[in-house]
């Protein structure tokens, strides 16, 4: 089962599910931003991996218009080389909209991250020779002001069904890639991760989160998140 099947089941887990108040508008670019997304796995997507780096959800400003994990809307054109049509999401907050490669927003957490492996490896192709990008959950929430809510403040019931499908996504994406190390981008989706493959031969770490909201993470992040990648002993290109 490849990337593109995975998705496929996990996309068709989500639909059974329900989510209520305070979450009002749900996003899924699994569904809307499928074109993007299919060109990022069938591009840099096939074969084993060193290092899986595994997000939490999409940002309203990145994944949200491009299809790709952390996908601030610069890098995954002009770095990643992708740019593909994208649709709508069923139910759109008229706060979030998707504007696909049309948003002038930038992801400040998708700028940095892509901007790091950027300044590391110089090519994609260096990059997607031992890594890899995935989030854990491919949707996102809104609430009836537009307020993003993370999965993990989602009610306990909607969250353990949720992780259910994630989880089960998680795996086969493991499965598939065959890395010696899952490192979660924040505490959150190193927690899953955790969770989620804790029978199989893997090694689950993490990083910090390049979230501006964290103040650790707007004082050079990228020295930050290198350090603690070596200290699992997985070495990261120095320039």
């Amino acid at each position: 089962m490849d990337l593109s099947n995975i998705a496929d089941v996990l996309v068709a887990d989500l639909q059974d599910l329900h989510f209520s108040d305070p979450v009002t508008h749900v996003y899924n670019p699994l569904e809307y931003a499928r074109a993007p997304y299919d060109l990022y796995v069938k591009r840099y997507g096939r074969g084993r991996r060193e290092v899986v780096l595994l997000g939490m959800n999409p940002g309203p400003w990145g994944m949200l218009q491009t299809g790709v994990p952390f996908g601030e809307v610069n890098k995954v054109r002009n770095w990643l080389g992708i740019d593909a049509i994208v649709g709508k999401p069923l139910h759109e907050h008229p706060k979030r909209p998707v504007q696909g490669f049309a948003c002038k927003r930038s992801e400040v957490s998708g700028t940095r991250l892509w901007g790091w492996a950027q300044d590391a490896f110089g090519t994609p192709k260096r990059f997607f020779q031992r890594f890899f990008i995935v989030n854990y959950c491919p949707l996102a929430f809104f609430d009836a002001g537009g307020r993003n809510i993370t999965p993990d403040r989602l009610p306990v019931k909607q969250r353990k069904a949720l992780a259910a499908a994630c989880d089960a996504a998680l795996r086969r994406t493991i499965e598939y890639f065959e890395p010696r190390h899952v490192i979660g981008v924040g505490k959150f989706a190193a927690s899953r991760a955790e969770a989620a493959l804790k029978d199989l031969d893997v090694t689950v770490g993490g990083i910090l989160h390049p979230s501006p909201a964290s103040p650790a993470a707007n004082q050079n992040w990228a020295a930050k998140a290198t350090a603690q990648l070596e200290s699992y002993g997985i070495e990261w290109p120095r320039t």
